[in-house]
C-alpha cells in the first residue's frame, strides 16, 4: 500500500524528514506518534504529494506520490477540529466533495448521479449521521463536524486512509464515537495511517506504532502499552495541633459524653436546682481558676 525507501520530504530548500524507510501493508492500522515539530504532518503531506520529495523513493498503491492514481486511492482526513461557520453547506454536500477525485473533469454532472448520492448516504451512515445529511454543518456540534470530515474520506472509495489527529479537540465521549467509526472502517478491510498524540484512545484498533523524532523514524514495531506507574500510597490526613502542645492519643479524640468524665479541678459540678451540666470555670492553659458566673435557678 505504502512504500518509502530512503525518502525525504520538505519545503523548498529545507528538508524536514529524511531517511524514511516505511512499508504499510493492506489491512494494517498504523499510528504515527511523536512530539510536536518532529515531522509527522510533513510525512502525511509527503504521501499526499503536498510536500516536495527531496530524496529516495516514495510510492502509494504502486504509483509515485503526487500522481493522480496515488491521490485517487487516498482518503484524507485533515487536521481540523471543526468546519468553518461561514461555510453554508449541508453534511451531504461536504461529503459529496469526496467524490470529485472519482469524477472526470469533462463530466462534472456525474457527481450528482444516483450511484454517487447513494455512496454519500452510505458514508454518512457509517459515521452515524445518516439522519443529519440535510442539516447545515454550522448547526452541528464539533464532534459531529469531525465525523462529517471522516465521512468525506470513504465517499471516494479509497484504498488507504490518512488521518491527521482525528481525535484531537473533542471530549472523551466524542473520542469514543470517532474510534467506533474507525473500527467500522477497519472491519470493512480499510488500511489506516493515523497521526495522533492519543494512543490510549486508539489502543483497541492500532496494530502497529511508528515514532517520528527529530526528522526521522526512531521506532517501527508492534504497539506497546507503557507499564502502569507505581500506585501512590494513600496518605492520611492528620489533625493539626499546636507546635508546643503534644497531640492527644487517638483514643481520646472521639467526642465523649461530659457525664462520663470525673469532676476535674476548676469544673463546677452539676447544679442541683437547675440541672445544668458541668461547665469549665477555670483556665486549663494557665492553671488559674476563674470566678464562677453560674447563678442557680430558684
Amino acid at each position: 500500500m505504502i512504500e518509502l525507501t530512503g525518502a525525504a520530504f520538505g519545503y523548498g530548500d529545507r528538508t524536514v524528514v529524511r531517511d524514511l524507510d516505511l512499508t504499510v501493508h493492506r489491512g494494517e492500522v498504523v499510528a504515527v506518534l511523536g512530539p510536536n515539530g518532529a515531522g509527522k504532518s510533513t510525512l502525511v503531506k509527503g504521501l499526499l504529494g503536498l510536500a516536495e520529495q527531496h530524496a529516495g523513493s516514495a510510492r502509494v498503491l504502486g504509483h509515485e506520490v503526487g500522481s493522480a492514481e496515488a491521490r485517487a486511492g487516498i482518503g484524507y482526513v485533515p487536521q481540523r477540529h471543526t468546519l468553518a461557520s461561514a461555510v453554508r453547506a449541508t453534511a451531504a454536500e461536504i461529503v459529496t466533495m469526496g467524490r470529485t477525485v472519482r469524477t472526470p473533469w469533462w463530466a462534472p454532472w456525474r457527481i450528482r448521479s444516483a450511484p454517487d448520492r447513494a455512496l454519500v448516504q452510505e458514508s454518512l451512515a457509517v459515521v452515524g449521521l445518516g439522519d443529519l445529511s440535510s442539516h447545515d454543518v454550522a448547526t452541528l456540534s464539533g464532534g459531529q463536524q469531525r465525523r462529517v470530515l471522516i465521512a468525506r474520506a470513504p465517499a471516494s472509495r479509497p484504498d488507504v486512509f490518512l488521518m491527521d489527529e482525528p481525535t484531537a479537540g473533542v471530549d472523551r465521549g466524542h473520542q469514543q464515537v470517532l474510534v467506533a467509526v474507525m473500527r467500522r472502517l477497519v472491519e470493512r478491510g480499510a488500511t489506516l495511517v493515523i497521526v495522533t498524540h492519543e494512543l490510549d484512545a486508539l489502543a483497541d484498533i492500532v496494530t502497529r506504532a511508528v515514532v517520528v523524532r527529530a526528522g526521522g523514524i526512531s521506532h517501527d514495531g508492534p504497539r506497546t502499552i507503557s507499564p502502569p506507574t507505581t500506585t501512590p500510597t494513600p496518605t492520611t490526613t492528620t489533625r493539626r495541633t499546636h507546635p508546643l502542645r503534644p497531640s492527644p492519643p487517638p483514643s481520646s479524640r472521639r467526642r465523649e459524653d461530659p457525664g462520663d468524665r470525673p469532676p476535674q479541678p476548676g469544673v463546677h459540678a452539676q447544679c442541683p436546682p437547675c440541672g445544668v451540666a458541668r461547665r469549665r470555670l477555670g483556665s486549663p492553659r494557665r492553671g488559674l481558676p476563674r470566678p464562677a458566673r453560674h447563678v442557680p435557678r430558684r
